[in-house]
């Protein structure tokens, strides 16, 4: 039998140096070959101490012992016993604290002023133990020790919330601190703090000044600790190669201007000047939650192209989020300019998309051979890159926050399979240090509407726990006395607080709970949560219909006129009020799981009573809503806002109706469009969310997909069909928010989602159709690997299920029995019949409804009509959403004058398909 503990971590970090808790949480899995293995009892050692807990829990179990005090560092180790009885091996890892007390910091933030190079220099005797650097900055820093850089972080610290929290880092420095003399040298750039920030054109919003805090301590084997901190007093500073670094408009370096040796002992610093202190509330240090940037991939390009006007235009293949790294050969002086886009028009680099953003990087030469350079402190989305100078290489280095990947898809269409692709290089690009809604033009901001719809997808891709939980805490200390949430976090350009954006306060604290099981976030951001849900009444007012002040609505319905997203066919007061009586819900449950009883039950109350409100203004006995839109019916039937089954029937097949009505093509925004297949599938239309899903006309999912797009885009037609850029002004190629329809393969098409929080209980539930032969998904739960994958094959429907150890699964399949299973692998195989396989040849005695639900029907006929009758062109779409599903098309057309031709061409348009 095999038995043993893995993935033993603390909190929710891999790297657990320098943890910000006295009391982390710990965390476990087993792997077991025992079927329907159920953890009785767990044992926890360190320090000599031992502690045993008969208990089935291990995810997140609370630290057993006393608090570490700040730098200890102590081996953990864990067993478990299960049936038969026996324990485990012991499995061991080790976790140092940081630095947990502000007192713990004797440096200062010291400057360079107008420079970007600070040093000091220092001596080590023998017999050192560890090394510790504890460093930030403000700005965005490297620091290098003895000539080496320290680490492989990209633009650290990273962007906060800087007036409220400020990440510090902490690196293992023992193997480059020598015996003798030393070097500890920084560079520092512009960053999220100083440089230009937000789509309002603004520099220096955080501070004028950049800096540097750094503290290495160094231990010796007689115990004693010797430390080297920045002060005003021991470091210098000076100007150097780096002439500006931007993140939008990029970096300018100068090789010329380098100094040999600056960050190595003995170099000559005589011609520095002293570095200036500058004012930061060290209260303000946290450790971090996440991984750090890094540099996770390397890309070639796939062609070289020549444009038009004679440039070289590397192709990477992939729209992705980094920086070049190039090779050049040439005279001092000569200089390199790299200039990255998404998307090239005519042939060439296409940056109206990026608005104001340069996004251009200049390197000039020092001479004398091959030289390799990457910018430091700036990142661009591109796919290509305009090249010029003396550059005999590039490769481009894809850079994000280095989380762990969990989550993996396929299907038997490889469209699909490109799309959930696509949403995956979405949140790769813009789960950078903090979740932004595009990462390529004079913007990158951390929207919290899109966060909100994209959390779950997020969460089932990549360990995204520690790194939400940080933009969590930053989402509460902007929010306002007041309650109101803004709509970007960071909040550092003006935008409304509005419903589904504000609301992302609420949701993700309990997107994370149910994904990851952690009640410590639902715990943390209660307040926050309590807040945004208590001010929403305060705007709603007696009536409880929040119905007043700007809402972004549906955001980017297609229907929307250019220059107005937020003009959808939904009405707004509706989006609002259905996410207020959501929100509300939510905050209720989380008062229960907490122990607030009296809080839970006021809100589960005014719940209530917001859910009779909505009834009341916008809703029909005959299941109606106000907004009869795609959007609004999806939102009632998700977030529980019809009181009764007849109703909730209703209203599914009104959903149904309008989205067959129009061609099964998206009619939805960032509200709806997220909700709408799950709200149809739910509600016994499975065949027409997966309709909606393989539609390939404009606007849908593999619209985008057949126009070679490699990541999601912002808006349906980002491309024109001539093939141009849209020219709205707001053009994104990389934009995930649309991307969320990957949470619905997870849970609905492969079937693999969570019944209990942190998948302690999974749900399999496969649910098969739109044509396609196989699906399969795979997850890293926080019990281990599950994974649900199936085949359909000559009637049968062969299907595998991985559940972890420890954990148990409701199994619900296309048979309609329910099943409960332990862990282990379980194989089941049952007749199934795919009726979209199966479909019927089309004739003019098809119905609309019949037309309609076959790919590309609709188009026929409209095309057949409009080259016949060019001047029914602007009335056809619209007249032929308005006809009777059940109309045959042979008497529709036989009411337009002169109607053989186009009945002929129909005729052959339907038999083609």
């Amino acid at each position: 039998m095999i038995m043993k503990v893995a993935g033993l971590r603390f909190e929710q970090v891999r790297e657990p140096l320098g943890v910000g808790t006295a009391r982390p949480r710990l965390s476990w899995y087993t792997e077991t070959d025992t079927p329907g293995w159920v953890q009785t009892a767990y044992e926890v050692e360190a320090r000599g101490e031992r502690v045993r807990v008969e208990s089935a829990d291990s995810v997140l179990v609370q630290w057993p012992f006393a608090p570490l005090e700040s730098r200890e560092r102590v081996t953990v180790s864990v067993r478990v016993t299960g049936p038969p009885g026996e324990p485990s091996p012991w499995t061991s890892e080790e976790v140092e604290a940081g630095l947990l007390r502000t007192e713990d910091w004797e440096a200062e933030f010291v400057g360079p002023g107008e420079g970007s190079l600070l040093r000091t220099e220092f001596e080590s005797g023998p017999g050192l133990v560890s090394a510790r650097l504890y460093a930030t900055a403000l700005g965005v820093y490297e620091v290098e020790l003895n000539g080496e850089r320290i680490g492989d972080h990209v633009l650290a610290p990273g962007w906060t919330s800087y007036r409220h929290r400020l990440r510090y880092q902490t690196h293992d420095v023992t193997g480059l601190v020598r015996e003798g003399a030393n070097c500890l040298g920084a560079m520092l750039g512009d960053g999220w703090y100083r440089g230009r920030l937000g789509f309002e054109g603004k520099n220096a919003l955080y501070g004028d000044r950049l800096a540097l805090l750094a503290q290495l301590e160094l231990t010796y084997d007689d115990g004693t600790v010797r430390r080297i901190a920045t002060t005003p007093a021991t470091w210098r500073a000076s100007s150097g190669a780096l002439l500006s670094s931007d993140l939008y408009d990029g970096e300018a370096y100068d090789a010329r201007k380098e100094q040999k040796g600056w960050s190595e002992p003995g170099f000559d610093d005589s011609a520095w000047w002293p570095v200036e202190p500058v004012e930061h509330d060290l209260g303000t240090l946290v450790a971090p939650a996440g991984p750090p940037v890094r540099v996770t991939e390397t890309l070639e390009p796939v062609a070289t192209l020549t444009s038009p006007s004679g440039k070289t235009i590397l192709d990477f293949g992939q729209n992705l989020v980094g920086k070049l790294r190039i090779t050049a050969t040439g005279e001092a002086g000569q200089a390199v300019t790299l200039r990255h886009a998404e998307i090239l028009q005519d042939g060439e680099l296409c940056t109206e998309p990026l608005r104001t953003a340069e996004a251009t990087d200049t390197y000039v030469l020092r001479g004398g051979g091959t030289e390799t350079w990457e910018p430091r402190f700036t990142f661009h989305g591109f796919r290509y890159a305009e090249i010029t100078g003396p550059v005999t290489g590039a490769v481009a280095l894809v850079c994000h926050s280095d989380l762990e990947r969990t989550g993996w898809f396929a299907c038997s269409d490889p469209l699909v399979e490109r799309l959930h692709e696509n949403a995956v290089w979405g949140m790769r690009g813009n789960f950078l240090d903090v979740p932004t809604d595009c990462p390529q033009r004079d913007e990158r901001l951390g929207w919290t509407g899109d966060l909100q719809v994209f959390a779950p997808t997020a969460s089932f891709l990549y360990d995204s726990a520690g790194f939400l939980r940080s933009w969590l805490a930053d989402l509460a200390a902007e929010q306002g006395a007041d309650g109101s949430v803004p709509s970007i976090v960071p909040s550092v350009a003006y935008a409304p607080t509005a419903a589904a954006w504000g609301d992302a306060a609420v949701i993700v604290p309990w997107t994370l709970y149910q994904r990851y099981g952690d009640l410590g976030v639902l715990e943390a951001q209660f307040p926050s949560m309590r807040a945004w849900a208590d001010h929403v009444a305060s705007l709603a007012g007696e009536n409880l219909l929040w119905d007043s002040g700007f809402q972004y609505g549906d955001w980017l319905d297609p229907t929307a006129p250019p220059g107005r997203p937020e003009a959808a066919r939904t009405f707004p007061e509706i989006v609002a009020t259905a996410y207020f009586a959501y929100s509300t819900d939510l905050v209720a449950r989380t008062a229960y799981l907490i122990g607030r009883t009296e809080e839970a039950e006021r809100y589960e109350a005014l719940a209530a009573r917001i859910r009779r409100a909505f009834q009341d203004e916008y809703l029909t006995p005959a299941g109606r809503l106000l907004s009869d839109s795609q959007t609004a019916y999806a939102l009632a039937l998700r977030f529980g806002l019809l009181p009764d089954g007849e109703q909730r029937r209703r209203a599914a097949r009104r959903l149904a109706e309008l989205v067959r009505g129009g061609g099964y093509r998206i009619a939805t925004g960032f509200v709806g469009t997220p909700l709408i297949c799950d709200a149809l599938a739910e509600s016994g239309f499975l065949d027409s969310a997966y309709r909606l899903l393989l539609e390939k006309e404009c606007p849908s999912w593999l619209s985008t997909v057949v126009r070679g797009a490699t990541t999601i885009w912002e808006r349906w037609d980002s491309l024109l069909p001539d093939g141009r850029v849209n020219p709205s002004g707001m053009t994104s190629f990389n934009h995930y928010a649309f991307g969320a329809v990957a949470d619905w393969l997870h849970r609905t098409v492969a079937g693999l989602a969570p019944a209990e929080p942190g998948y302690r209980r999974l749900r399999m539930a496969p649910r098969p159709g739109g044509g396609l032969t196989r699906a399969s998904a795979r997850l890293r739960t926080p019990y281990g690997l599950a994974a649900c994958s199936w085949t359909l094959d000559d009637g049968r429907l062969s299907v595998e299920m991985t559940i972890p150890a420890n954990t148990s699964a409701e199994v619900s399949l296309p048979d309609g029995i329910e099943r409960i299973v332990g862990s282990g692998v379980h194989r089941w195989n049952i007749p199934f019949s795919d009726l979209a396989a199966e479909l019927q040849p089309l004739t003019l005695d098809s119905t609309f409804g019949e037309v309609a639900d076959r790919h590309g029907g609709l188009k026929a006929v409209a095309d057949a009509i409009v080259a016949a009758k060019p001047e029914f062109a602007e009335f056809v779409e619209v007249g032929m959403g308005t006809v009777d599903p059940k109309t045959k098309v042979r008497d529709a057309l036989s009411m337009i004058p002169d109607a053989e031709p186009i009945l002929r061409d129909v005729e052959a348009a339907l038999a083609a398909l």
